[in-house]
């Protein structure tokens, strides 16, 4: 299949957008071969470190393949848009099909054009955006507590120690009670990613920093990556939850491992446990890196669970499709049956498709208000 899908793309932008151009035949065959180079994006990422997911070469290289890909993903969908109108004009007017090579050449840029635009945005150290949700039984103690998410980090080359330490000076900086990663902190193996991940250790906040693993853990040395992720100051929740408090009252966090746990041969997610021993009385956060078992939270009576893990679809249109795979949520707030349900954009992406249009990256503050 996936052979089938790049022949189509390769297809449509070598012979139906590049040969028809007036161009010198060795500029046509070096664009071909560039076209097929960067549709391989994925076989390089893993001949450079075994893995698809963390691509290791150096940054201006991985910014130039994501350019080039979304490239060619973009000229593909405009080029068959063209065909398509040219085709219709042609029928209504009975006149030959044709496309002048202007057609062809502005195309070409437009594609060039939204990948570049797409690249920059995903590469944005995001702002921080403000929720207000309203919690049944919250105490009036709790009342505005401020809670901030980050979500789908993917520490890579890509977004590496310097964009971490921006992110983390933005984080601090936004006066938050408590900071909460809800997974994807990386994608690469902790001798590879220990120096890009070090700033995180300088996350800071009066209650403390609270995560739950993400599916991108599991796809190298989890347990490696958790004893770092401790070391670095996370206390991670792997279906265990924390219990703050404001003089007498009380507030859970619980968090849970990712659903992709089992098929690494480890824990998998189970509310239950997480929740075993919190008080009865208290209302709970739950962190869960794929929002797709929120119907599940809601009906064991938790107020607000904090997802990521679609990246919001990256791109307006794909995020209908990334829906699907989700049990319907993919970006931003949701009512699931009374809990409040948010899906983070996410903080950074994955940087084997770094691109957005249309669907920001974000860090999220929560102002807790008494229901």
């Amino acid at each position: 299949m996936r052979v089938i899908i790049f022949g189509l793309l390769l297809s449509i932008v070598i012979l139906n957008w590049l040969w028809p151009l007036p161009l010198p035949l060795a500029v046509k065959v070096l664009v071909a071969v560039c076209v097929i180079v960067a549709s391989q994006y994925q076989f390089w990422s893993r001949l450079s470190s075994g893995s698809v997911f963390a691509p290791e070469f150096p940054k201006p290289l991985i910014i130039l393949f994501n350019w080039a890909v979304g490239t060619v993903l973009f000229l593909t969908l405009l080029q068959l848009a063209l065909d398509c109108g040219v085709l219709v004009i042609a029928l209504v007017t009975w006149q030959p099909v044709h496309i002048g090579a202007e057609a062809r050449i502005a195309v070409g840029g437009v594609a060039a054009l939204l990948a570049a635009t797409g690249v920059v945005n995903a590469l944005r150290v995001p702002p921080v955006r403000d929720e207000i949700v309203v919690i049944r039984g919250l105490s009036p103690l709790f009342d505005g507590y401020r809670l901030l998410q980050l979500s789908d980090l993917h520490i890579t080359r890509l977004f590496s120690a310097k964009w971490a330490a921006r992110v983390v000076a933005r984080a601090n900086a936004a006066g938050a009670d408590l900071i909460v990663v809800t997974g994807d902190f990386i994608d690469g193996s902790v001798d590879m990613r220990r120096a890009d991940i070090a700033p995180l250790a300088r996350l800071r906040a009066p209650d403390g920093v609270l995560a739950a693993p993400g599916n991108h853990e599991y796809f190298f040395d989890y347990a490696d990556w958790m004893r770092h992720l401790s070391a670095l100051g996370f206390d991670v929740l792997e279906n265990q939850h924390r219990i703050i408090t404001r003089g007498t009252a009380s507030l859970v966090i619980a968090g849970v491992t990712d659903r992709s746990a089992h098929r690494h041969g480890h824990t998998v997610p189970d509310l239950d446990a997480a929740l075993d021993g919190s008080p009865r009385d208290a209302p709970v956060v739950l962190l869960d890196h794929q929002p797709g078992d929120a119907p599940a939270a809601a009906a064991r009576g938790v107020a607000l669970q904090l997802s990521g893990h679609t990246h919001g679809g990256m791109i307006l249109g794909l995020d209908r499709l990334v829906a699907r795979g989700n049990n319907g949520f993919v970006s931003g707030r949701y009512d699931v049956a009374g809990m409040t349900l948010y899906v983070s954009n996410g903080t950074g992406l994955w940087p084997g498709f770094a691109l957005r249009l249309g669907v920001p990256s974000e860090m999220t503050r929560f102002h807790l208000r008494a229901g």
